[in-house]
């Protein structure tokens, strides 16, 4: 995560703008005397939201983590379109 100051930012926002979109990075501009801002895909926002709104719910959530896991421990099954 790179941090920019407003005044680069501004004068460079296009550049950044595609950097943050071509190549999924998030920016932080900071400004004087104030809370800093982060500047990001509305892609990667939007993932972001959903993963956030998946996990809000705790038994959703242990779904997750329980197929996450088994998927990372190699306990998946194989089939075909045509089988679902």
């Amino acid at each position: 995560m790179e941090a920019v100051t407003y005044t680069c930012a501004r004068q460079n926002m296009a550049r950044l703008m595609d950097e943050v979109v071509n190549n999924n990075e998030v920016k932080i501009i900071t400004r004087n005397n104030n809370p800093s801002v982060v500047m990001m895909s509305l892609d990667d926002y939007n993932a972001w939201m959903e993963s956030c709104y998946l996990l809000s719910n705790p038994v959703n959530a242990a779904h997750l983590r329980e197929s996450l896991r088994q998927a990372n421990e190699g306990d998946l099954i194989n089939v075909t379109l045509d089988e679902l």
